[in-house]
């Protein structure tokens, strides 16, 4: 697979925010977003045991799959190999393409006119630009449902956006904020 980088940090985004957390970011995606703040395009070529020996040292058994668009490369043998080791498995799509079955939590953020492809998610979380999101979300069931600024620059529209449809929450890149990777 080529990845990215691997890091540990806390998750700073959605449902699990301030869980630490290993991220596995894997390299390349399918969309060419105006708005993508992520340096995904390189990366470095790592069989599975390698990727292995580099989350197996963190104290955290949780691990934040991303991209780019992490399936693009993802398969069921990754997703094997983490679970036998312990691991509880998050994935941050875009959802154009399906996922392993065994995934423990689905993050599908979609983009612009992209179609969804996933068969569960688990939190929908959309990047408010001032887009119709009602009827994003009357397309993709969830368990819950985020709002979240684009790169911090629309707060108060969001926040005001929350406050009237109430089925949305907040989801700020608080990484961002409090300055960690």
């Amino acid at each position: 697979m080529k990845v990215n980088e691997i890091f540990y940090s806390l998750q700073g985004e959605g449902y699990h925010t301030g869980t630490p957390a290993v991220f596995l970011r894997l390299s390349g995606c399918n969309l060419k977003c105006d708005f993508c703040d992520t340096e995904h395009q390189s990366g470095t070529e790592m069989a599975l045991g390698e990727i292995l020996e580099r989350v197996l040292p963190y104290p955290s058994r949780h691990i934040v799959i991303t991209g780019g668009e992490p399936s693009l490369q993802l398969n069921d043998d990754l997703v094997e190999m983490l679970h036998n080791a312990g691991f509880y498995i998050q994935v941050e799509t875009n959802g154009t393409n399906p996922l392993p079955e065994d995934i423990d939590w689905v993050t599908c953020s979609p983009k612009g006119e992209s179609v969804v492809r996933l068969k569960r998610i688990d939190e929908l979380k959309v990047v408010y630009l001032g887009q119709d999101v009602e009827e994003i979300a009357n397309r993709y069931a969830a368990m819950h449902y985020f709002l979240q600024p684009c790169s911090g620059k629309n707060i108060a529209e969001t926040v005001s956006y929350i406050l009237d449809h109430t089925h949305w929450r907040l989801s700020l890149q608080t990484h961002k904020i409090i300055g960690i990777e």
